[in-house]
This record gives structure tokens, sequence and C-alpha cells, in this order.
């Protein structure tokens, strides 16, 4: 795979637009990785009474308001045990505990160094190619990422998988969680310094989940004289039946996406530039 290198020059300031991508679910397909480390934790926690399937991952992810995994695992902790009679207020959860065994469970035993990682995140497949990005830069679109996957896993991903050299990302650790817009405009802000873009340039965000696409909702609301296009992608999960696929692209559709599509390659330069002329 040869090496993908952002400079500032990558772009020149004739840039056509921005696009800025999520990671998990449209750069590397977390069914089997972030999702399987959360179902464990949740099954750990209720000691081995409840493992949520990925619907139910997906029906807690469409409420918008849980794109942090670790808060995600805790939440349907909470939700099992109130269905027992429970109440939350009572039950002693240690979060520290839960994002501890979380992240053994996604990075190895050895989660704070990137050299000895064993986990899921090693068998994570991925969604695009850096030819892509390549014919992206080609057709002067800038690009970036903005993802609540931690710096370590983002980079991870972007850098050791995809060979891509110093990308713009904006991480867990650097905004505020989606639907935040924090982070997109941090992306979006750095893109056009690195790029010497223009500010009326369009920005699209392409992202995975109903959080995603209130992200650009807000940011419109926020910054109404910049054009922002919410991309919808689906996962590679929520492609196992047609019926499922409907479904969910259109949780997407109403959270704001102008257009939802199977694959995040197939958001091409040709597809962009239809999207920023309608």
């Amino acid at each position: 795979m040869t090496s993908t290198s952002l400079t500032p020059t990558a772009i020149p300031s004739t840039a056509t637009a921005i696009v800025v991508f999520d990671i998990d679910g449209v750069i590397r397909d977390v069914g089997n990785s972030y999702r399987r480390a959360l179902a464990d934790t949740v099954e750990q926690f209720t000691q081995g009474a409840y493992r949520p399937s990925q619907a139910d991952i997906d029906a807690l992810k469409a409420e918008g308001l849980w794109n942090n995994d670790w808060e995600a695992s805790r939440e349907l902790i909470y939700r099992y045990f109130e269905q027992q009679g429970s109440d939350r207020s009572q039950l002693d959860l240690d979060y520290d505990a839960i994002v501890a065994f979380f992240q053994q469970r996604y990075r190895g035993p050895n989660p704070d160094d990137p050299d000895s990682w064993t986990g899921y995140i090693c068998q994570e497949p991925l969604l695009l190619q850096p030819s892509y990005l390549e014919q992206l830069t080609a057709a002067n679109i800038a690009w970036g990422f903005f993802s609540g996957a931690t710096r370590g896993s983002a980079t991870y991903v972007l850098e050791r998988r995809l060979r891509l050299t110093a990308p713009v990302l904006v991480a867990m650790e650097d905004a505020p969680g989606k639907p935040d817009p924090t982070g997109l405009f941090a992306t979006v802000a750095a893109l056009r310094s690195r790029n010497q873009i223009d500010a009326h340039v369009p920005v699209l965000y392409a992202g995975d989940t109903v959080a995603d696409l209130q992200t650009v909702e807000q940011a419109r609301s926020l910054q109404p004289q910049q054009r922002w296009i919410g991309v919808g992608i689906l996962p590679p999960h929520a492609q196992q039946s047609p019926s499922y696929a409907a479904e969910y692209s259109q949780r997407l559709q109403a959270a704001g996406a102008t257009i939802v599509l199977p694959s995040i390659e197939q958001l091409d330069s040709a597809q962009i530039s239809s999207l920023i002329q309608t």
C-alpha cells in the first residue's frame, strides 16, 4: 500500500469541497470489534445475564446520545438492571472498571502500547483504500477526520493501517462528544488553514449514526452562512438484510442525511459534485 501524504499544499485554494469522515462504520468495520467489546462489557457487568444484540446497540445509538461506546456500555448495563426492578442511583457501577474491561477486549492486555495490541482492533476490515483519498485530492477535494474514537484507536487505523501521513484528525480527547459540532468545526478550520481554502467552500460530513447526522444539523444551526451536507453511510452490519438496511437508512435520513450510501467509496468526486450543485 502506498503512503498518502497531507501537506499544506496538497489541495490548492481552488478546492471545490471539504469532506470530513467519521471513522467507525465508515472507514473501518467495527461490527466485530468496538461493538463486540461493547457487548462483552455489558455481558460481563450483568454477570452474564444480558448480551446486547446489534439491533439493541443500534436502538440505543438511534437516540443520538450514545456515540461514546464506554458510556453506551454503562447505559445498557443500567437499563438491564432497571428492567429487573433496580434503581440506577442505587447501583454501584465503577465506570473506570467498565472502561478498563472494554479497552482490554478492544485493544488487548496492554491497551496503552499500540505496538503490542492483540485485541479486536487488529481484526477490523477497512472500508476504503488510500487510492480513494488520492482520487479526492486529485479532484481538489480536501478531506479529514472527526471521530468519537480515541486518538490512539483512530491513529492506529489511519496511520498504521491506511498509511496516511499526518492526517487532519479530531478525536475523542480533542472535542466534546457528538452531536456537539465543536469537533467538526475544528476539523474544518484545520483543513481550511492547511490548504488555504475559502470560507464559502461546502462541507460534507459522512457518518453512520444518528448522532453523526445530528452533528451536521447543529453545525448548520450555529453556522448558517456555511453550507453543510450530511451524508449517511450504511455500516456493514446494517446491510445484513434489505429490510434492515432500509430501516437504518430511514433513521439516517430522518436525522438529516441528504443521501445515504452503502459504501464510503461511493462518495466519489462525481457524487460530491452532484451534491454540492443541488
